[in-house]
């Protein structure tokens, strides 16, 4: 049996609005991104998607396949490239510049990876400032509620909001040196 699903979440639910907003906001992005990728950007994705497909191991095959047995000696046909250096160096180009267009493609998907990451640092440091607000609030409604607070010695701690440098700082004194002297 499946979990129920919050009621929240489905299409004429409290949030759908919010969900739909947003996920109709990250996908406007990313057609504007799209748009705005210059020529050369498009051409080596497009290029990089081509050889990441099975047609392009279809062609390959087809084309060396071809190459290989025309130029085997035993068949009688007239051999242009008997020792395939000419294949080798066809291949060989062919993967400088296939390897150079996939780099070009990972390098924009990275940048785009960085600004996600980046707006997810900034959502979680935007969540905890606003739980640290939250449970400011809390508490000192129950004090003025005079409500018995049970024994938690982290309501001062919870209550101070988080510094990233001083959790990037920790996180950094704690990390084990690399070789190359990085942390």
């Amino acid at each position: 049996m499946q979990p129920s699903r919050s009621s929240e979440f489905t299409p004429g639910g409290v949030m759908a609005g919010v969900v739909q907003r947003n996920i109709d906001a990250l996908v406007r992005r990313e057609q504007e991104q799209a748009a705005a990728r210059n020529l050369q950007e498009r051409l080596a994705d497009r290029i990089t998607a081509f050889t990441g497909s099975m047609m392009f191991v279809y062609i390959h095959l087809l084309v060396f396949g071809t190459w290989i047995v025309w130029n085997l000696p035993y068949l009688g046909l007239p051999r242009f490239d008997p020792s395939y250096v000419v294949l080798a160096m066809f291949a060989s180009v062919e993967a400088i510049f296939l390897s150079t267009f996939v780099l070009i493609s990972q390098n924009r998907m990275n940048q785009d990876a960085d600004e996600r990451d980046e707006l997810h640092v900034q959502i979680s440091l935007l969540n905890e400032h606003e739980v640290t607000r939250l449970v400011t609030l809390v508490t000192a409604i129950a004090r003025k509620l005079e409500l018995v607070e049970a024994e938690l010695d982290e309501i001062p701690e919870l209550e101070r909001d988080v510094h990233p440098e001083d959790i990037l700082d920790q996180l950094a004194e704690k990390r084990p040196a690399s070789a190359d002297g990085r942390a």
